[in-house]
């Protein structure tokens, strides 16, 4: 009788992973795509939940005003996503779900991208979107057909260590400057 079973482990279909929502209001200008969120953000259900990844701790940089809940003591993921919103910035990814072993964008398989053309009712004041890193920066022509400025920004994750986080920070505070987000 012919097995079933996959010939080895490397042979079996990724799971299927559903995205996180997008967090956009009436107040986003610029908006954050990411290109699917990692392991621990997908088992936290929060956008650049690595305890490594760059993300908070840049925006923090760049808003020392304005303290982000949480850098002080214990803080929701809710707080943190409206204390984005109040400064005009959203957050999404480009694929809406996918097939993909760990958190590698190389291992993404089988995406499905987000309706982006939706954007524009929830988000009328959206100026640019900033693709964070070149994952998501491979959609940019999905993403400029919403008419607005596309960015480039270097990925704030961990493994992009070729990029110091000064000079990612410099290249975040350089386009949220531009769209006086700062």
């Amino acid at each position: 009788m012919p097995s079933t079973a996959p010939a080895s482990p490397l042979d079996a279909p990724a799971a299927r992973l559903a995205g996180l929502p997008a967090v956009v209001s009436a107040s986003t200008v610029v908006l954050v795509l990411g290109s699917f969120p990692g392991a621990a953000s997908l088992r936290a259900q929060q956008y650049y939940g690595h305890p490594q990844n760059h993300f908070w701790r840049i925006l923090q940089a760049l808003w020392p005003q304005h303290p982000l809940p949480g850098s002080a003591g214990p803080a929701s993921y809710a707080e943190r996503c409206e204390w984005l919103l109040e400064r005009g910035l959203g957050l999404w990814d480009v694929y809406a779900s996918c097939e993909r072993e760990g958190s590698l964008d190389a291992d993404i398989r089988h995406a499905v991208v987000n309706d982006f053309a939706s954007l524009r009712t929830v988000a009328p004041r959206l100026a640019a979107i900033a693709h964070n890193g070149g994952e998501s920066y491979k959609h940019a022509a999905r993403t400029a057909a919403l008419g607005v400025p596309v960015h480039k920004l270097p990925s704030t994750s961990p493994a992009n260590a070729s990029w110091s986080f000064e000079r990612k920070l410099n290249a975040w505070a350089e386009l949220m400057a531009r769209y006086r987000l700062t």
